[in-house]
C-alpha cells in the first residue's frame, strides 16, 4: 500500500536539499526525516538521494525519475483538500431539494427566491414529489435536504427540525357558507361532497386515519392531485375541501372559501425537513437549513 506521508517526506527534502531543513520544514526530528527515506528506498529498491556535503540531491535513475510524478500527485491531493475545504466553507456546486408541489408553492418559494439571491452560484435542483418518493429519494442518498409532510412513520428518515406547523380544517365556496356559521359534527362531513388530496399522500393518511380512530368515514367524491386544484373546485361549489389552513389564509380573509370548524377538530401536523443518513452535510445545504433557524430566532 502507498505510504503518502514518505511521498511527502521525500518531496520536502528534495526541495530543501538537506535533511534538517526538511525536519525543521515537517516539524519533525531529522532521525525521523532520514528513517522515512531509507523506509521509501527499501520500498523501492534504490536510492533517491545522493549524500553529499552539499546536502541531498537527487539521484539520476531514481528521485529525478520519481520527484515530477510525486510533485503532480501532490498537488493534485492538496488541491483535492482545498475543494473539500471549500464546499465546507462556502457555498458553491449543487443541492438537491425535494418537496411536494405544495410545499415548494406555499412553504419554500420565498426561501428559494431569498436564497438563490444571497448565493447566486450555487445550482438549485428542485425535485417534485409527494413525501413517501422524497422518502424513498433520502434513503437513495438522492436528494440533499427534503421537506417531509408530517407525520411520517419510518424508522430510516431521521427528521432535524420542524418549519412549518399545519392545522387540517374543511373549507367551502359561498355555495355551502352557512355551514361555517356554527361548529358541524366530524362525521357530518360525509353527507356532502368532499375533496381530498390523492389517497397515496401523507396529508390524505392522516386525515383518514385520525377519522377512522373515532368511528368516522370519510369517503371523498374527488380526490385530487394538487391542492391548488381542490381549492379552486371548493371555491367554484363543486364541493368541500380538506386542505390546511395555513394553505388557505388568503382565500378566507377575501371570502372566496369559508372555513367549517368540525367536532372533533383535525389533529394538527407539520412540515419538516430532513437529511440523508449517515451523510455530510454541505456548505451550501447548512446555508438553506438556517434559513428557517433564522426565520424561528426571530
Amino acid at each position: 500500500m502507498v505510504n503518502l506521508e514518505l511521498y511527502r517526506v521525500f518531496y520536502i527534502v528534495a526541495k530543501c536539499g538537506s535533511l534538517t531543513k526538511a525536519a525543521d520544514e515537517l516539524f519533525i526530528s531529522q532521525p525521523a526525516v532520514s528513517q522515512a527515506i531509507k523506509q521509501l528506498e527499501g520500498q523501492l529498491g534504490m536510492p533517491l538521494f545522493n549524500r553529499t556535503h552539499r546536502g541531498m540531491e537527487l539521484s539520476e535513475q531514481g528521485g529525478k525519475q520519481i520527484f515530477p510524478i510525486v510533485e503532480q500527485a501532490l498537488a493534485e491531493l492538496d488541491g483535492a483538500e482545498s475543494r473539500l475545504r471549500e464546499i465546507n466553507t462556502t457555498a458553491t456546486g449543487t443541492i438537491r431539494i425535494s418537496a411536494s408541489d405544495t410545499i415548494f408553492n406555499y412553504v419554500l418559494i420565498d426561501k428559494i427566491a431569498q436564497y438563490h439571491e444571497k448565493y447566486p452560484d450555487v445550482k438549485l435542483n428542485l425535485i417534485n414529489c409527494i413525501t413517501t418518493e422524497t422518502i424513498e429519494l433520502l434513503k437513495n442518498n438522492k436528494c440533499d435536504i427534503a421537506f417531509l409532510n408530517l407525520p411520517v412513520d419510518d424508522k430510516d428518515c431521521v427528521l432535524s427540525s420542524v418549519v412549518m406547523p399545519l392545522h387540517d380544517t374543511f373549507v367551502a365556496g359561498p355555495k355551502y357558507a352557512a355551514l361555517a356559521e356554527s361548529v358541524q359534527p366530524l362525521r357530518s362531513m360525509h353527507d356532502y361532497p368532499l375533496l381530498m388530496l390523492d389517497a397515496n399522500t401523507v396529508t390524505r393518511k392522516a386525515i383518514i386515519q385520525f377519522a377512522h380512530s373515532i368511528g368516522v368515514h370519510l369517503h371523498p367524491e374527488i380526490e385530487c392531485g394538487s391542492l391548488e386544484l381542490m381549492i379552486n373546485l371548493a371555491k367554484s361549489g363543486v364541493g368541500i375541501a380538506c386542505a390546511p389552513r395555513e394553505y388557505v389564509t388568503r382565500e378566507l380573509a377575501e371570502k372566496t372559501l369559508f372555513e367549517i370548524r368540525t367536532d372533533p377538530a383535525l389533529p394538527a401536523r407539520a412540515v419538516g425537513i430532513a437529511f440523508p443518513k449517515n451523510q455530510p452535510v454541505s456548505f451550501a445545504v447548512r446555508a438553506f437549513f438556517e434559513l428557517f433557524n433564522t426565520e424561528k430566532q426571530n
